[in-house]
């Protein structure tokens, strides 16, 4: 099963080596990583997709908590949250298929970012299957690029990470 794992750490070099580490040393897959600063900028914010069974998810989530520079550990996966990604694809601008390209960026509610004479570089936030959708969408006109930010995940209501 995957799971959304957030992690709020001290702001220090060296923190996400060690989480890295730590799923690395024990055999553990970090399918997405997203880390940036958090309103303190003393504190980091990491956002992890891993899939395990609940009893691999509890052994990780029992470590992080041994690290020294970790602050907070939640998993999403079993309470109501809201998660997001963004994503960039560079595709293929032949005259022919400038309309089309429009028209499914407009449906998928996402953005050109960038244009040249052969190329229009889109961009489209959403959840992971929102964008896999998208981008299947336009593998036939040409997907030249992908880059993807890997998930972020935010508990809803008033709970927080801190």
């Amino acid at each position: 099963m995957k799971h959304t794992i957030s992690v709020l750490v001290e702001n220090k070099f060296g923190v996400l080596a060690r989480v890295s580490g730590l799923f690395s040393g024990r055999g553990f897959n970090i399918e997405s990583l997203a880390v940036a600063p958090t309103l303190d900028p003393s504190t980091s914010r990491m956002t992890i997709i891993t899939r395990g069974s609940d009893a691999i998810i509890e052994q990780i989530t029992k470590q992080l908590h041994k690290l020294i520079d970790v602050i907070k550990v939640v998993d999403h996966t079993k309470e109501e949250h809201v998660e997001r990604e963004i994503a960039l694809a560079k595709v293929n601008a032949e005259p022919s298929n400038r309309a089309e390209i429009l028209r499914m960026t407009e449906i998928f509610r996402g953005k050109i970012v960038d244009v040249s004479s052969k190329t229009y570089t889109l961009e489209v936030t959403g959840t992971g299957s929102k964008i896999d959708a998208f981008l299947e969408m336009l593998k036939p006109l040409g997907i030249l690029e992908i880059a993807r930010s890997g998930k972020v995940a935010m508990t809803r209501g008033r709970k927080s990470l801190g």
